[in-house]
């Protein structure tokens, strides 16, 4: 299965994609200190350092998946609780360009991920758990998902999360913020459970297929 993971960060969805199927993956990432810690991690990951928006628009017909988790703090409900101590910024529409894009054009499987809005999400989604869903295929109410860290009530908030996503974040030496990625990282287990239901769907598929002939 020919797989693109773009805005692929530290690759916390991928992490068990290797125990579902044969896999391909091109991972995309803007940040080139979370694609080379991406590539170190996932050594048979070809990895790209571009803009993953773009790149979808330009090869989205080259894969069978598409896993896609753009760029969340203008959407988080973190906007409400910080109004008088950030600036804002208008949510950032990139989100809802691709959930349109792919619904539309693309005939492989693909699952779009984001936090749950401050407002009302503009195209009907899946939420399980603290991230939403927009896929072609339904998803199990259960990811799987695994009780995550609450950063409130830990005073080492690095190493928790470093014990949770079986990964050392503090081999970033990038500009952005450890605690932010490692905070936005979708929990392996749930990644792992996505992959599994497309490649079980497809399977499906193909069978039936198979047997009208």
């Amino acid at each position: 299965m020919k797989i693109l993971n773009l805005y692929a960060c530290l690759g916390g969805n991928r992490y068990k994609w290797d125990e579902v199927t044969d896999i391909e993956v091109t991972a995309v990432e803007l940040d080139p200190e979370a694609a080379r810690l991406y590539q170190e991690r996932f050594p048979n990951d070809k990895v790209i350092v571009a803009d993953a928006h773009q790149y979808l628009l330009d090869n989205y017909k080259e894969f069978d998946f598409i896993w896609s988790s753009p760029p969340c703090p203008t959407h988080s409900r973190m906007n409400l609780s910080n109004v008088n101590k950030i600036k804002l910024s208008y949510p950032d529409m990139k989100l809802y360009q691709e959930v349109i894009f792919l619904k539309q054009f693309f005939k492989g499987k693909y699952c779009v991920e984001n936090v749950v809005p401050y407002y009302e999400p503009l195209i009907p989604s899946n939420k399980r758990g603290r991230h939403l869903y927009w896929t072609n295929y339904n998803l199990p109410n259960n990811l799987g998902e695994r009780k995550s860290v609450d950063w409130s009530r830990i005073k080492n908030e690095i190493d928790a999360w470093s014990k949770f996503h079986n990964y050392d974040f503090r081999k970033y030496k990038g500009e952005q913020a450890r605690r932010k990625i490692a905070r936005n990282l979708v929990d392996y287990e749930a990644g792992k459970t996505i992959l599994e239901t497309a490649v079980g769907i497809v399977r499906k598929q193909n069978v039936n297929q198979t047997e009208l002939f």
